[in-house]
């Protein structure tokens, strides 16, 4: 008996520390998909120069996320960094709730050595997003990772399955310490040009004996002939463009950031910071030679910048030769943009598609919908604020609150922030300060992202898919509007801005909570260049917001009602789950005088 009463303890206890089991059997419809994140420094080369990187569970990149719609999912993480950690979920979009979205306006930061646990559902979504440290330029040094949402199996892809899916991270990088980065913005100075393009945390393949030193090791993908694959591709990169491109191999464009794409062939795309695209390629070569995989810097002094490009290969299982020649080149309008704005243009949506749709009352309609408020947001080359380098939009420069936004809200704090974003740029001088888009629930925004700097840039949008219809070349007017796609213009969560040009998006505010607003180029949002859009429902219920979690984290005026934590704890576990488990102990236990 006693032996019986020690086994139900031990068994007790490893359901307490997996809990995956219970709570699939407590919700059967929607599945619990468990992850446990280690978030540690390492020692790495990727570009044969030993430097700090962020790893998780002991990778660079992280591990992969691999879910289906509507599922459940549960990121225990545990950071064991020396500076406070947020993990954010890039294009995830949590419906309902805001409290897990991972950025500083919305969360506090996990603490060193604390452990803390994410829970939100991916609802009524599909396709390829990617997750990322968000605070502190910490993105620069790793701790990234891929993210898939699967159709459920009763809702067929627009396309034959493929016989296996590739994740594909691309990003310029830098050799210097993330830390070294921020201290070179802080003291008013730019980063200057990066050392290098990585794929999937590995430096160039030895394609040229000038440019890339020997001893780097290089990322290759092994592949079957004439099979199909999916390549998601994701810029993770600091602020530099890309164009991805594989030797002698068509993309087929099939869905980006969420939503299926009408299909197209490309030999080369752009892929901006942030931005995620899913290609079917099919190996329909020959194997007489291995193929180059390529992510180049775009819109830069390609002869300057010849080092900066990122090689990997593509290795037939029957290939007779290592990849040889020069590499597939990019396309030649160094001085004229225009070609890359026309592809941009050209990506549509596949409204024909079936599947999980972002913004379902939006769906092929968004053109006949009446828009209810109009911001035009503009970026500026950096500016002085109280002598500090910044960088603004609309005049702005955000400030983040030491108590979350939404935190304050829920508390009914004064004074942490102010819903006075302006809805047109400011004309005196910059300002720095906790600004905010008072959003209304249910309303159609338009937003005008006006680039008035020399340089690309690409705006992300947390917890909405928007709509893409329009972009051009000089300053944006209400005649502009004539040019929109208001039919089949992608809905996706990132879009880019050209120097000098302007981009059009619409979104359905109907997913209540407060959602950042940001440009992606990691210098930039580190000084300032984002915003929040506060989406409140005036009839508060758990229908439309989730309420906060029993495990969140409080810091800045409610730093008080934050309990130490047992670091020597597993997973933060919620109440209820807590109840669940008692209940299944005392149950248990009351059948062991049976036996």
């Amino acid at each position: 008996m006693a032996l019986f009463r020690a086994l139900v303890l031990f068994f007790f206890f490893f359901f307490l520390t997996n809990v995956s089991l219970l709570l699939n059997f407590t919700n059967a419809e929607d599945p619990f998909a468990f992850y446990n994140f280690e978030v540690t420094y390492l020692t790495a080369s990727p570009l044969g120069v030993p430097q700090q990187v962020i790893a998780i569970n002991g990778k660079f990149p992280g591990p992969t996320i691999n879910v289906t719609t509507n599922n459940n999912v549960v990121v225990n993480v545990r950071n064991k960094l020396d500076e406070n950690l947020l993990l954010h979920w890039s294009g995830v979009q949590q419906r309902r709730s805001s409290w897990q979205d991972g950025v500083l306006g919305t969360n506090c930061p996990i603490p060193p050595k604390w452990n803390w646990t994410y829970q939100f559902q991916v609802k009524d979504q599909i396709g390829s997003f990617f997750y990322f440290p968000s605070l502190n330029m910490q993105r620069a040094a790793g701790g990234f990772g891929g993210f898939i949402i699967n159709n459920r199996p009763i809702i067929p892809i627009p396309f034959d399955t493929p016989h296996g899916d590739i994740v594909i991270m691309i990003g310029d990088w830098y050799t210097r310490n993330h830390t070294d980065l921020r201290k070179d913005l802080d003291a008013g100075k730019d980063l200057g040009m990066p050392d290098g393009v990585l794929i999937n945390g590995k430096g160039p393949y030895r394609y040229n004996d000038t440019l890339v030193p020997d001893g780097i090791d290089f990322e290759q993908f092994d592949v079957h002939p004439g099979k199909t694959y999916r390549l998601r591709v994701h810029n993770v990169g600091v602020s530099t463009s890309l164009n991805f491109r594989i030797q002698s191999h068509n993309l087929l464009l099939a869905e980006s950031e969420g939503s299926y794409t009408v299909q197209q062939n490309y030999t080369s795309l752009d892929i901006h910071v942030g931005q995620s695209y899913s290609f079917l390629v099919t190996m329909d070569q020959n194997a007489s030679s291995d193929y180059y995989i390529v992510a180049s810097a775009r819109f830069v002094n390609e002869s300057r910048w010849q080092r900066v490009t990122g090689v990997g290969i593509l290795r037939y299982t029957n290939s007779k030769g290592k990849a040889h020649g020069p590499l597939p080149p990019p396309p030649d309008d160094e001085f004229d943009k225009t070609f890359s704005m026309n592809q941009a243009r050209s990506i549509r949506w596949n409204v024909s598609a079936s599947g999980a749709r972002p913004n379902p009352q939006g769906s092929f309609r968004y053109g006949s919908i009446n828009v209810t408020e109009i911001y035009v947001l503009r970026n500026k080359p950096r500016e002085k604020i109280n002598g500090k380098n910044r960088a603004t939009l609309s005049g702005i420069s955000f400030v983040n609150p030491s108590t979350p936004i939404r935190l304050a809200d829920k508390y009914k704090l004064k004074g942490v922030y102010k819903l006075d974003f302006p809805t047109n740029p400011i004309t005196g001088p910059p300002q720095a300060k906790t600004s905010v888009i008072n959003g209304t629930y249910r309303g159609f925004m338009e937003i005008i992202l006006q680039n008035n700097d020399t340089k690309m840039h690409s705006y992300h949008l947390d917890g909405y898919a928007f709509f893409v219809v329009g972009m051009d070349y000089g300053e944006w007017t209400n005649n502009s509007r004539g040019t929109y796609n208001k039919w089949d213009g992608i809905a996706r969560t990132t879009a880019q801005v050209y120097p000098g040009a302007w981009t059009a998006i619409l979104v359905s505010l109907d997913n209540v909570g407060v959602w950042n607003l940001r440009t992606e180029n990691l210098d930039n949002w580190y000084l300032g260049q984002e915003t929040y859009i506060r989406v409140v429902n005036p009839e508060a219920n758990n229908k439309t917001e989730l309420p906060m979690p029993d495990n969140a984290l409080f810091c800045g005026a409610l730093g008080k009602l934050q309990k130490p934590q047992d670091i020597s704890a597993g997973a933060s576990i919620g109440k209820n789950t807590v109840k669940l488990l008692f209940t299944w102990l005392v149950f248990v236990c009351a059948l062991i005088p049976i036996f």
